[in-house]
């Protein structure tokens, strides 16, 4: 199947499951959605008490970060997309946490990440999650933007399979996320956000459109 083919594919099967899906020219576009989807959202409280007494330097930082409306999670990112994304939550308004999340569980509003690949048959997207922020950011924001290259776009798991081995070689923890999160098991009513995010956004750089 041709890159533009596996695209569509991939596209269609994440829509499906509630997915918002947008193809970007390059990643200094998907950093500015990040942070536009961000500032255009309701802000998550952040849960702290206690701020007002003598505290550690790691609750002092949580306190600090009340300061902040709202707080964006950026763990696996480079070191020149940090910088440009620092700029634009500024302007914004936007605190940006990279490690330590488990201590903002209640406050994070988008965690913002870069997929390894995604399989097209499915919509899924794959990431491998050596450390526990990285795996945090997917599970606890409300929102989930992840970035995807065109080129990791595989039509099925088969097609991964030396990618995966490499990851599973290495016991590391594999995440596959479809859509946002789901479940039917209140009354049967389908819920969106009740074991994850609420919305998945799923932001393509196709190197077609680039150039």
């Amino acid at each position: 199947m041709n890159p533009q083919k596996l695209v569509a594919q991939f596209e269609q099967k994440a829509r499906a499951v509630s997915a918002v899906v947008k193809t970007m020219a390059g990643i200094d576009d998907a950093l500015a959605y990040a942070v536009n989807v961000c500032a255009q959202k309701k802000a998550c409280a952040v849960l702290a008490s206690g701020c007002e007494y003598a505290l550690s330097g790691p609750a002092e930082e949580l306190c600090g970060l009340k300061q902040w409306e709202k707080l964006m999670a950026v763990p696996n990112l480079s070191a020149p997309d940090i910088e440009t994304l620092t700029v634009l939550c500024r302007d914004s308004g936007i605190g940006l946490i990279r490690q330590g999340l488990a201590a903002y569980a209640g406050g994070i509003d988008v965690g913002l990440t870069m997929a390894d690949f995604a399989i097209a048959a499915t919509g899924t997207l794959v990431l491998n999650c050596p450390d526990e922020d990285l795996r945090l950011a997917t599970m606890i924001s409300e929102v989930h933007v992840a970035v995807l290259r065109s080129e990791d776009i595989y039509a099925n798991s088969d097609d991964a399979a030396d990618r995966l081995a490499g990851f599973f070689a290495a016991s590391d923890y594999t995440a596959f996320i479809t859509g946002a999160s789901r479940t039917a098991d209140i009354e049967r009513v389908l819920t969106l956000g009740v074991h994850g995010p609420l919305e998945l956004h799923v932001l393509i750089i196709d190197a077609s459109t680039s150039s």
